[in-house]
């Protein structure tokens, strides 16, 4: 018999309050209140043999970033600890609540979710479940935690370079990022206007995949896995998507191994828009001038209340021209439909979703250099994912015990997420 939606919320706010846990860290607002009222409407539905649908009763955290009504909307930062509150809800947590979530907790993120690592300097850095030395990944770092560590069952993060993906790779869970134009990004405090979308983490894909139908306002809908039989699979070869480190190297190709055996039709080539894709992000891509525009006035009044490592990228947005962005965009507007046309003949890319294991929080607290080096290889594979406008999942990799995690990175074509879904449950079936 299913546990109630009020025991499985108790489960999590124990989680959530455990001293030797991360709970501190990684929520940092928790609604005991309004969350038990969910979990009990939740449990009288299902004494009437009322539902609204498969997240009915599910317990759910929200990213800080996601406006909730009467409460400021910080980001992580300092400086909106204050802010005036919000008027609404945002429309995913609109949407949530209509389907019966259990909103537990708003989870910590990398300030203004502006980092691969996890890392901030105003509430803690969560832990990684995996290893409590290690960073959690970012941006949306205590989403990943929150699922892995049972504090909620399903998470909402954003991904505007990987910041779903990251984390769940480095966490141990699976993390979802949506083609952009299917969830309305409104009232999530904004990175890039052009790049933000908005995806689950949890620690299987079917709850992504139903967190996932109800951000995006569809309709439910049966996941049934995808044989990997017969799966047409390209795993693009580039200096850019080589693991740094051996743990990786030996995860990514033994979950290749294992696809092979079950009959996936893996192909390795060329990546042939990579390079112009690159050049094109040079000067610094849609992040850094878009974070400066949304941050500008604070900077010269607030300079110092940023996290330093935020405000340095940030800063970089005031060395690209109009004449860079207006080119970045006519390159992207070509490069995209070009991306899609060379992934026609398969079902998926198959990548690691970083080429490093997570790395240690003694390591970057207070080295600048080690911070931006971890930073820099944390985001190099998924961030050009976002730039060609695809879905993509990381499903955590089989490892032996001791083992940190690493993600398998699945890539499908724009609007294609639901088969994506399909294909990360086949593989998710045959790693289990």
């Amino acid at each position: 018999m299913t546990a109630s939606a009020r025991d499985r919320l108790a489960a999590a706010l124990a989680r959530i309050d455990d001293p030797k846990g991360e709970g501190k860290r990684a929520c940092l607002t928790v609604y005991r209140e309004t969350s038990e009222i969910e979990a009990d409407a939740a449990d009288a539905r299902a004494k009437a043999g009322i539902s609204l649908g498969p997240l009915d009763g599910t317990i759910v955290s929200i990213k800080d970033l996601f406006d909730v009504r009467g409460e400021p909307t910080r980001a992580a930062s300092k400086i909106y600890a204050d802010a005036p509150p919000a008027k609404a809800d945002a429309p995913v947590v609109q949407r949530l609540r209509a389907a019966g979530a259990v909103i537990v907790a708003k989870t910590a993120m990398s300030e203004f979710a502006f980092s691969g690592v996890g890392w901030n300097p105003h509430y803690g850095t969560p832990a990684n479940p995996a290893d409590r030395s290690r960073v959690p990944g970012g941006s949306s770092s205590g989403a990943a935690v929150a699922a892995a560590d049972h504090m909620c069952e399903i998470a909402i993060g954003t991904d505007t370079g990987g910041s779903t993906r990251i984390p769940a790779a480095l966490c141990g869970v699976v993390g979802f990022k949506p083609s952009k134009q299917r969830v309305p990004t409104d009232g999530a405090f904004p990175l890039s206007y052009t790049l933000d979308s908005i995806g689950p983490l949890a620690r299987n894909v079917a709850d992504c995949a139903r967190a996932d139908a109800v951000i995006a306002g569809e309709a439910a809908w049966d996941l049934k896995p995808q044989s990997v039989k017969g799966l047409r699979i390209r795993v693009p070869r580039s200096a850019s998507f080589q693991p740094r480190e051996d743990e990786v190297t030996k995860a990514f190709n033994d979950g290749l191994d294992i696809l092979r055996k079950a009959g996936a039709i893996i192909e390795e080539t060329p990546f042939p828009l990579l390079d112009e894709m690159i050049e094109a992000n040079k000067t610094g891509g849609f992040p850094v001038p878009e974070a400066l525009q949304i941050h500008r006035e604070n900077l010269k009044t607030r300079g110092d209340d940023f996290d330093q490592n935020v405000r340095a990228r940030i800063e970089r947005g005031s060395a690209m021209s109009a004449a860079d962005y207006i080119e970045l965009m006519q390159t992207r507007s070509r490069l995209v439909p070009a991306m899609d046309a060379w992934m026609s003949g398969v079902d998926v890319l198959a990548l690691p979703a970083t080429p490093i294991v997570a790395p240690k929080i003694a390591d970057i607290d207070k080295d600048t250099k080690a911070f931006v080096k971890a930073n820099v290889a944390l985001l190099s594979i998924t961030s050009i994912f976002n730039f060609f406008d695809n879905c993509g999942i990381s499903i955590p990799l089989p490892r032996p015990n001791g083992a940190l995690p690493v993600g398998l990175m699945l890539i499908a074509r724009n609007g294609r997420d639901r088969d994506l879904f399909r294909v990360a449950a086949g593989v998710e079936r045959a790693f289990a």
